[in-house]
């Protein structure tokens, strides 16, 4: 039999653990998209791939966001700063400029989004180290990190509960990685099956999708640390780095074929990532 009270305790313990996004690089890998738009704001189906991502927190009860930005990050300032205008029907008096909302809003609307510049050159630990101060503010001595470009279908719940029980200071996912080449199946000298870029079934790689304790950016220096670098590598040497294992979906947008891969999914109702 369900406790209430037990599931009232847990979600309680997940309020207001923020949740860092990396989108502040600059993606030259699929500069044929990112000369014009950073990496986050580039479209999966109708949305951008930071929405996606945020959809997949949001789904497990964790709202509070803080973007880092860099790179043309006045997009994405002026993409959440018009969300409300551009996701509602809106009735505008020219006259007297008053806004109604005309229907009953939309699901993001608990949404709390830190739109932080971190800026434009700085590498990946000292864009979470610059958020600090709003860390102090929230008071939360945990957050979730994980960069703008990649999706997956991880239950964030049960990595933070992961996480707490292995009372390490940081948690990294472990992902199987997408194989570099398309699968072919064959029987009887024909090809019966084509798997676009499948998950392989050996060997694992840094997903992103980190819980880290405050404590964590105080191994960071500062704008010219690269967190995958040094600060992980402390970490793992002083057996403060717990990996959490998905061996589900995970899929990162790195190039333009990946691109197509994500969109492909999506407009055919197999976006494995869309647990909302």
């Amino acid at each position: 039999m369900v406790n209430p009270s037990n599931d009232l305790a847990i979600q309680s313990s997940r309020v207001n653990v923020p949740v860092a996004l990396l989108c502040g690089g600059k993606g030259t890998r699929l500069r044929e998209e990112t000369e014009f738009r950073p990496k986050p704001m580039i479209s999966i189906g109708d949305r951008p791939i930071i929405w996606h991502i945020m959809k997949s927190y949001a789904h497990y009860g964790f709202t509070d966001f803080m973007l880092c930005l860099g790179y043309k990050g006045d997009m994405i300032r002026n993409y959440f700063f018009n969300y409300d205008w551009n996701q509602n029907d809106i009735l505008l008096e020219l006259g007297s400029k008053q806004v109604t909302k005309l229907n009953h809003g939309h699901h993001e609307e608990n949404w709390r989004i830190w739109l932080v510049d971190t800026g434009a050159e700085t590498l990946t630990g000292g864009r979470l180290k610059r958020l600090a101060p709003y860390l102090d503010r929230i008071g939360s001595e945990v957050f979730m990190a994980t960069y703008g470009d990649g999706v997956a279908n991880i239950n964030i719940a049960d990595l933070l509960d992961f996480h707490r029980s292995q009372g390490k200071l940081a948690t990294v996912t472990a992902v199987r990685p997408p194989s570099r080449f398309g699968n072919l199946i064959i029987e009887d000298n024909l090809v019966s099956n084509f798997q676009e870029k499948p998950q392989t079934s050996e060997g694992w790689i840094s997903g992103g999708y980190f819980v880290l304790h405050r404590k964590v950016l105080d191994l960071i220096e500062g704008d010219e640390t690269t967190f995958e670098s040094q600060p992980l590598k402390t970490l793992a040497a002083l057996g403060e780095l717990a990996v959490y294992q998905h061996d589900g979906f995970w899929q990162c947008m790195d190039t333009y074929r990946e691109m197509e891969l994500l969109n492909n999914l999506y407009n055919s109702g197999k976006a494995l990532w869309r647990v909302w």
